[in-house]
């Protein structure tokens, strides 16, 4: 893959750009646009961000191995992340990601074979309140159980 931005990217980058008079706060909207625009943040997508922006590569690989909002890696088209943070995991989390592995067949950090599920563990999703909580995509589902997983998975096409 030669990573490039579509016409339809290019312009949105450069109205990102003209919103941030300085390009280091351009950063993370223009990995999300990379993620967007490629599928994830591949090690070509950091190179062709950081000569878009001007930096190095290295500095825009740190930011984007910083944040777990970044995926390096390819996933499928339902990202499930499943917070394991203190609240979430008193209220039955790692028992929730041990039911979803076995629902998909599948270990955290991994992608089912048709690459429809990835599932992950994340560090927190910043909603103690509701815990346990599971992000899928950019949609986020709070107090949850087996069932409101079931439910949540049998929904998806």
């Amino acid at each position: 893959m030669s990573a490039a931005f579509s016409d339809t990217a290019r312009r949105e980058l450069e109205a990102i750009l003209s919103r941030y008079p300085d390009k280091e706060a351009a950063i993370l909207p223009a990995l999300h646009l990379a993620q967007r625009e490629f599928g994830y943040v591949s090690d070509e997508a950091i190179v062709y961000v950081a000569g878009l922006l001007g930096f190095t590569p290295a500095r825009i690989e740190g930011v984007a191995t910083f944040y777990t909002m970044y995926n390096r890696k390819p996933v499928g088209k339902y990202h499930l992340q499943i917070c394991r943070n203190i609240s979430c995991s008193l209220m039955g989390a790692e028992h929730l990601i041990e039911h979803v592995s076995k629902k998909l067949g599948i270990r955290p950090g991994k992608t089912t074979p048709d690459g429809k599920f990835t599932l992950s563990e994340v560090e927190c999703l910043g909603s103690c309140g509701t815990a346990p909580v599971l992000q899928l995509n950019d949609d986020y589902h709070e107090n949850l159980t087996e069932e409101k997983i079931d439910a949540l998975l049998d929904r998806l096409p």
